[in-house]
């Protein structure tokens, strides 16, 4: 029996998730979270075996949690079950350790085979993700992102693009506000941004943040 923890903000559908695996007698879900840092904290903590994660996250984003979980439990399988799979961030989760990745327009099948298939050594892509990686092979210049960024200034951008100020972005990073301060410098210098709007324009546009929804 694997051990799984289950990393999506959107409640619905992680406890759908929940409800589904716990009834597969090949998991025992050890944890689950809604918040990027919070599920980090977690998954170092449980050392699960099997982890699926969905890309975008508040606080901490699916690309960054994997790289630095990977770091210290390089042996975890990661199933990525996502509603986003532009090229951009299907390359980097790919990069960061990812064994799979599924778009959640696939549905409950294409899931359950992808999460099998990791989990058992494989990798598992779904239709719109392989036809999006063919396109990708064919082109590859749209797969392109800021790979110069550090992680820290990649952290520092989404939670810019989140609307935290400074001061806040210090409190929730345990460093300093000139730290905060000298980071975001250092991205509007990198990518020749020099307004919020332009820095929250970029993380939309490479997949750190989701578009805000307007009623």
């Amino acid at each position: 029996m694997k051990r799984l923890v289950i990393i999506e903000d959107q409640t619905a559908i992680r406890e759908m998730l929940v409800e589904i695996l716990r009834l597969d007698a090949n998991y025992q879900l050890v944890g689950e979270s809604g918040d990027g840092q919070e599920a980090l904290a977690l998954c170092l903590e449980l050392r699960p075996d099997l982890i699926v994660l969905d890309a975008k996250l508040p606080g901490l984003n699916g690309v960054d949690i994997l790289r630095r979980l990977v770091k210290k439990h390089p042996s975890v399988r990661v199933l990525v079950f996502s509603g986003h799979e532009n090229p951009v961030l299907v390359r980097e989760m790919l990069e960061a350790g990812a064994h799979g990745f599924v778009e959640k327009t696939a549905g409950l099948f294409e899931f359950k085979k992808g999460l099998e298939t990791v989990v058992n050594g494989g990798t598992y892509f779904g239709p719109a993700v392989a036809a999006l990686l063919r396109n990708v092979v064919a082109n590859p210049a749209a797969s392109s992102a800021a790979d110069f960024l550090t992680d820290r200034e990649r952290e520092i951008l989404q939670l810019v693009a989140e609307s935290y100020s400074t001061k806040e972005i210090a409190a929730k990073l345990g460093i300093s506000i000139k730290t905060v301060d000298n980071h975001r410098t250092n991205l509007m210098r990198k990518l020749n941004l020099h307004d919020v709007a332009s820095l929250t324009r970029y993380a939309l546009e490479i997949g750190l943040i989701e578009p805000k929804k307007t009623l």
